[in-house]
């Protein structure tokens, strides 16, 4: 289906208004991305430019850049997070669990919940079969968590034609790559309804450090400016604002107090609800049942 089989336009002025329990007006959730790069194949992302061009095997430079994020990076955000006493979301490759089995056992300590992300961090138009890549994913988070996740980010935000409904009839809930709105809404598959929960390019620090190239408190400056508007918004009718980081981004000993002072700025308001995928979910099936 072309994208606007899947979804009608909905202008967000004059929906029928979503309210929160316990006096709530916006909901904040904080997805963490863990990656297994393949030292294989090219790298997803790059911090140097491969001397001379090309795409170098081994690529140790870039390699060695992202794994400081899962060696170090992790462990300095989760410090964030526990002194803050704020809950996060697991978007991991399902190869990631058991390359990297302390950060998914901390996760899990933590009661965060776990989301697909594909099996390795590769874009799922290059996988050689997105069934079973779907497949596996699945079948790790489940071995490892004891159930099998309901929701999914693509690699890198990427979907064939088929994803939304391969993903519904492998029984996941909701998807993240659909990022148009503050609510979440509804999308048409060959198998049935499948929620998008909202996420963000605008407050992911892929966007910011690795493509825009801002400095460093840009995080912190944009994720507050972001908050602000959408709790203004949020006034008569509930919103949903992410904030996305990855550990070898701002996890990095130079950002991660940007990202500390956004959270603490943001949960300096007692009417927001810091919740994980999932509750989103159920909280919205809800309301809309």
């Amino acid at each position: 289906m072309l994208p606007t089989e899947r979804i009608d336009y909905a202008p967000i002025a004059g929906r029928k208004p979503l309210h929160l329990p316990d006096g709530k007006r916006l909901i904040v959730w904080v997805i963490v991305n863990v990656e297994e790069w393949n030292a294989r194949e090219t790298m997803p992302r790059t911090v140097l430019t491969p001397p001379a061009g090309g795409s170098p095997s081994p690529d140790i430079p870039n390699w060695a850049w992202h794994e400081y994020g899962n060696r170090v990076g992790f462990w300095r955000m989760l410090e964030v997070f526990d002194d803050l006493k704020i809950p996060a979301v697991l978007a991991i490759n399902g190869s990631a669990i058991n390359a990297y089995e302390a950060i998914a056992r901390a996760a899990l300590d933590r009661k965060w919940e776990f989301i697909g992300h594909g099996f390795t961090q590769k874009n799922m138009q290059k996988v050689d079969d997105e069934s079973e890549d779907i497949r596996k994913t699945t079948d790790a988070i489940k071995a490892f968590t004891g159930r099998p996740p309901r929701g999914w980010l693509g690699p890198g935000l990427t979907e064939t034609w088929n994803t939304p409904d391969l993903l519904k009839k492998m029984g996941y809930d909701y998807v993240c790559d659909w990022v148009l709105d503050d609510q979440p809404v509804v999308l048409r598959t060959a198998h049935g309804p499948l929620v998008n929960v909202p996420y963000t390019q605008e407050c992911n620090d892929v966007a910011m450090m690795l493509i825009q190239h801002h400095k460093a408190s840009e995080y912190r400056d944009r994720a507050i400016d972001q908050f602000e508007q959408i709790y203004a918004d949020s006034k008569d009718s509930a919103r949903v604002m992410a904030l996305v980081v990855h550990p070898y981004i701002m996890g990095a000993p130079h950002r991660l107090r940007y990202f500390r002072e956004a959270l603490q700025h943001i949960a300096g308001k007692p009417d927001v609800a810091w919740w994980t995928g999932e509750q989103i979910l159920d909280w919205y099936t809800g309301q809309s049942a």
